[in-house]
C-alpha cells in the first residue's frame, strides 16, 4: 500500500495511507536515494510502500519512490554525511527574527541556494514583527531585509505568530502544497504553525535571555495536515545550516539576480570573483544587486564546504 511518511526517527516512521490511516512503520533494510551518505534513510514527506501484512502491530517500510526533491544539510556530528530535512517539497519558508534570536542574511542565503540547487520554491517569513514596530533601528533593518531579497525575486511575509498579523495572508499563499517551515530555534516556527493552525497545539519554547538564543521545541521534522490538500512540515531549530554536495562553479547558478548581468562578464566562464570585466562585482559595487548578497556569495565561494561533487 502507497503512503506519505509523516515522521521519522531513524528506524521507525509514523506514515499517513490513502485511504487516511496513521500506520507506524520499521524501515526494511538500507535505502539509498543519493550517492550521499545520509543519517537518514527515510525523510518526511517520502512517499512509500508499506506492507501490513506481517505479524505484530508494526508495518513494514518496502519501498520509497523516487524523490521529486529534497532539502539537505550536513550532518552537524557526522562532517561527510547529510541530513535530510525533508522530500517532496512544494513551498520552503525561512522563518527568521531581526533579534531574540537575531538570523543573518549569510544563513538566510545558505537556506536560499540549497532550495535553488535543489528546485523548492523558497520565500522568506520574518516573524516577532511585534517586537520591532516600535524601534526605529529594527524598522531600518526590516526595510533592508525586505528589499534586498524582493529585489531578487523572493516574496516576503512579515508575520506575527503572536498577534496573528498577516499570517491568514502566509496560510493562502500555502494552499495546495507541502510546505517547509525551517529556520533557528526560537525563531518561532512552532508558534507560527499553531497560529496557522491552532488545533495542532504544537509545543513552543522560550528565548534564553543570556545568549538570546532558542530551546530546541521540536525533536523531529513532523507533517502535519492543514487541511485535505495542504500539509505544514515543522523542523527542528537549526543553529548553523551546512551546505553540502555542491561545487564551487555552480554555486553562480543558485544566485538568480547574477542570470541577466553574467553575460555582461568580459569572460564567458567568469567566477565573478577577480576577473577583470566582472559585471557582477561591478553591479554590486553600484548597488545595481545587494551587496550583501554579492558578499554571501564571495563567503561560499572561499568555504571550504563548496567542494563535493553534485550529483
Amino acid at each position: 500500500m502507497k503512503a506519505l511518511v509523516i515522521r521519522s526517527t531513524g528506524s521507525f516512521a509514523s506514515v499517513m495511507t490513502e485511504d487516511g490511516r496513521q500506520v507506524e512503520c520499521r524501515v526494511k533494510g538500507i535505502f539509498r536515494k543519493s550517492a550521499l551518505r545520509t543519517t537518514n534513510p527515510i525523510a518526511v514527506g517520502d512517499k512509500v510502500e508499506i506492507d501490513e501484512s506481517k505479524d505484530g502491530d508494526i508495518a513494514i517500510i518496502t519501498d520509497i519512490e523516487e524523490r521529486e526533491n529534497y532539502i539537505i544539510r550536513k550532518s552537524i556530528n557526522l562532517s561527510k554525511e547529510a541530513h535530510v530535512l525533508a522530500a517532496n517539497i512544494d513551498q520552503a519558508y525561512i522563518v527568521a527574527t531581526l533579534h531574540s534570536p537575531r538570523t543573518s542574511m549569510g544563513f538566510i542565503d545558505r537556506l536560499l541556494i540549497t532550495c535553488e540547487a535543489y528546485h523548492i520554491q523558497a520565500a522568506l517569513v520574518i516573524n516577532k514583527a511585534d517586537l520591532y514596530e516600535h524601534n526605529d533601528k529594527d524598522l531600518d533593518l526590516l526595510a533592508d531585509y525586505i528589499d534586498v531579497y524582493t529585489k531578487i525575486g523572493y516574496e516576503v511575509f512579515v508575520i506575527s505568530a503572536l498577534s496573528g498579523m498577516n499570517t491568514q495572508e502566509l496560510r493562502e499563499h500555502m494552499q495546495g502544497k507541502i510546505c517547509l517551515f525551517v529556520g533557528h530555534s526560537g525563531s518561532g516556527k512552532s508558534s507560527l504553525v499553531n497560529a496557522i493552525q491552532p488545533g495542532l497545539k504544537l509545543k513552543t519554547g522560550e528565548i534564553s535571555e543570556a545568549h538570546s538564543k532558542g530551546k530546541h521545541t521540536t525533536t523531529f521534522a513532523e507533517l502535519h495536515p492543514l487541511d485535505k490538500n495542504t500539509w505544514i512540515v515543522d523542523t527542528p531549530g537549526v543553529k548553523e545550516f551546512g551546505i553540502i554536495d555542491m561545487e564551487r562553479q555552480e554555486i553562480k547558478n543558485y544566485f538568480p539576480e547574477f542570470f541577466d548581468l553574467a553575460s555582461d562578464c568580459k569572460f564567458k566562464n567568469c567566477m565573478h570573483l577577480e576577473e577583470p570585466g566582472c559585471a557582477i562585482k561591478l553591479a554590486a559595487q553600484n548597488g545595481d544587486i545587494p551587496p550583501e548578497r554579492y558578499s554571501s556569495y564571495l563567503g561560499l565561494m572561499h568555504s571550504e564546504e563548496i567542494s563535493g561533487s553534485k550529483k
